[in-house]
């Protein structure tokens, strides 16, 4: 019996397609009519009674169960109709009956009257909102799924509830998309309850005569009577269902169900019914018109009116709120923005620049559109959660929007308002990066990985596997996009550490440490200084998860040295471990060192400034040094490794300040910052 029901949704579909091939008598057509028509005012009662339209999501499909069994019974009653000379059961023969009362004319212009009003009115409406609804939708996706994301990275929900509400908004978008469809079957519907029409009322006409041997008169009587009947019982639930189909696609403000909403709404504006109740009253004066029934309906309003004020007043509701009439919402909303902007604060939220955007062409609106199947936002919550447990630092939310300045294959990520990276990526193509011994090539667009700067061609998805064979290292599009992302967030982490985020992770270690947190702030650093110390660590790729290690190791310090270089370098030996783990594979470093009389001559080249000690090498000097070690770098690409350098402590700071602006991504490390079990194998030496 469970079975059965599991399965009862099929067996109803597989029956209604038989409907189309069995003929029924016109016992069991009758009962097919009258379950036609209870099933189309639930469906319409339904669609009264839900707050939004996610709670009949099935309406879709329902809708188009809908239309083939209403079809299925036209079929059926055609086909009974023509067969039997007109008869088609007594539910199609009563309704004929009292529609024509006698009179063929009138009865089919009834009958094209309210098959015209829901093709050319409720439908055609309908159809209009619905697709209306799916573009605003969809093209509010971004911005919606953006929302979720941030307050997940501000902490105001769980990834639980980020979860479902990502959810619920790719529900919406699917069922708005289903419903622009499902319209498109109830104008078709209505089109071909016209057709029908005309082929049950010619048809029968020329049976009737050629084969019935009727006269003209008699056969228009019976067979007018079948087709307006028969019209009628298939129009009407069809007209319920349009309206159930308008219903649905118009509540996407609704609070509450429609009759609440109506009720509430109506009720809320006394003034507009005292108005209307005035109008009417004034039409007294207008010769002809009913005195009678003109008072009652304008007495029932004023009264009705006057008596809702009273008690809007009695519980103490504003008197505007009681006059919204003729007052748009859109011209409220405008008016408020442009009061709000009287005020000078309000204009420096116009100002506000996102610490992280990314802008992107058309044609990649798919990779992050969920709709589409796009999973850019969740690979983004992954990298966010990855770099946070990895570096100790919490991403901002990031800013994902369309531009039409862009090109459609392009995209920009911009730090601070001030685009700091730029791409192209083809959508229906894939990456494919070339190895360093290539065998062979394979055909495709040249290009240039991104991240990397890797050379690379964009191939088709038939020639994937091939450039797996050859070699390439095959990437899909929206992960050569978020690679680039996350290399160009990691490049600019130090730029995001903002004084605000400082607080929350010295907040954060209160809970953990209060004692080392009162020692250390503000009786040896303030925060400014202390931002300073970590944005150093984080622009040389190092870590400040360990805050309990760093602060300990700035208490030590700051007794004797006030240098922030100094405590900076003190706080890199103390992370030894944590570096060694960073740069380190399988037990072994490879490096580049620096020759014995260069390290002296830097040390000797040491002057003191305002800011501290800076570098003054010679110009003859320091072009050799970038060019021996432009030749170094060269060696670390061939064995596709993070290219290092390696130093005493003390000239570590002044060589890296030297090569970063020449090779930013080149990391200089002293020998105190690696563990003892390491294995040190230099592959190169850069003299004076």
């Amino acid at each position: 019996m469970k079975r059965i029901l599991n399965n009862a949704v099929s067996l109803i579909v597989v029956m209604i397609v038989l409907l189309l091939i069995i003929p029924l008598s016109t016992f069991f057509l009758d009962v097919m009519i009258i379950l036609n028509i209870a099933i189309s005012m639930v469906i319409l009662l339904v669609s009264m009674n839900i707050k939004e339209p996610l709670e009949f999501s099935i309406f879709p499909s329902l809708l188009l169960i809908t239309t083939l069994f209403r079809i299925g019974i036209n079929v059926s009653s055609t086909r009974s109709i023509l067969g039997n000379s007109g008869t088609a059961g007594a539910v199609i023969k009563a309704m004929g009956d009292f529609v024509l009362q006698g009179n063929v004319v009138v009865g089919v212009v009834i009958f094209l009257i309210i098959v015209l009003v829901q093709f050319l009115v409720i439908t055609k409406g309908a159809e209009r909102v619905a697709e209306v609804a799916a573009r605003f939708t969809l093209d509010a996706m971004p911005g919606k799924q953006m929302a979720i994301d941030a307050d997940l990275g501000s902490g105001l929900i769980n990834e639980q509830e980020a979860k479902e509400r990502r959810h619920k908004i790719q529900k919406e978008a699917d069922f708005y998309g289903s419903m622009d469809g499902a319209t498109k079957i109830v104008k078709g519907d209505a089109t071909m309850s016209l057709i029908i029409t005309a082929v049950n009322f010619i048809g029968g006409c020329i049976i009737g005569m050629v084969q019935g041997g009727m006269d003209f008169t008699e056969v228009l009587s019976v067979y007018a009577i079948a087709t307006v009947g028969d019209g009628l019982v298939s129009q009407i639930p069809a007209l319920l269902i349009s309206t159930a189909t308008g219903m649905i696609v118009t509540r996407a403000v609704a609070e509450d169900s429609l009759n609440v909403d109506v009720t509430k709404q109506f009720l809320a504006q006394p003034r507009a019914m005292m108005i209307a109740g005035g109008v009417l009253a004034i039409l007294l004066f207008v010769p002809g018109m009913p005195k009678f029934q003109l008072a009652v309906v304008s007495g029932v309003l004023l009264i009705g009116g006057w008596q809702l004020s009273r008690r809007m007043e009695e519980m103490g509701v504003p008197a505007q709120a009681q006059g919204g009439v003729g007052v748009s919402e859109a011209e409220q909303i405008q008016a408020a923005e442009e009061e709000s902007f009287k005020d000078i604060n309000s204009v420096y939220s116009l100002i506000s620049v996102e610490p992280i955007e990314m802008e992107f062409g058309y044609s990649l609106i798919p990779l992050v559109d969920e709709a589409s199947g796009g999973k850019m936002i969740d690979r983004i919550v992954i990298f966010r959660r990855q770099y946070a447990q990895e570096m100790g630092l919490v991403i901002p939310s990031i800013r994902l929007r369309d531009s039409s300045s862009l090109n459609t294959n392009q995209y920009v990520i911009k730090i601070k308002g001030e685009e700091v990276a730029k791409g192209e990526i083809l959508v229906d193509y894939y990456l494919a990066l070339e190895p360093p011994n290539l065998e062979k090539e394979i055909d495709g667009i040249d290009t240039i990985e991104p991240a990397y700067g890797i050379p690379s061609k964009w191939i088709t998805v038939d020639k994937k596997e091939m450039a797996e064979i050859y070699g390439y290292t095959v990437i899909d599009p929206l992960s050569v996009m978020l690679t680039h992302l996350s290399e160009t967030v990691k490049k600019h982490a130090h730029e995001l550490l903002n004084r605000q985020e400082v607080v929350r992770l010295i907040d954060n270690m209160k809970q953990q440490s209060p004692e080392l947190v009162d020692e250390l702030i503000p009786a040896l650093i303030s925060y400014g200084n202390f931002q300073k110390i970590l944005t150093n660590l984080l622009k040389e790729g190092i870590p400040i998860k360990d805050m309990e290690t760093i602060m300990e190791t700035i208490v030590d310090s700051a007794m004797t040295v006030k240098d922030l270089d100094t405590i900076t370098e003190n706080i890199r030996v103390a992370l030894k471990r944590t570096i060694t783990r960073k740069f380190c594979e399988g037990g072994s470093m490879k490096v580049v060192t620096l020759d014995a009389e260069l390290e002296k001559n830097i040390v000797t080249s040491l002057t003191a400034g305002e800011r501290g000690m800076y570098l003054a090498l010679s110009p003859d000097v320091m072009q050799s040094v970038i060019t021996q070690l432009a030749d170094e770098v060269k060696k670390f690409h061939e064995l596709a490794q993070t290219p290092l350098v390696l130093t005493s402590q003390v000239v570590r700071v002044h060589f890296y300040r030297l090569v970063e602006q020449f090779y930013p991504d080149v990391h200089v490390l002293s020998f105190n910052e690696i563990s003892n079990n390491i294995q040190i194998q230099a592959i190169g030496n850069i003299t004076l």
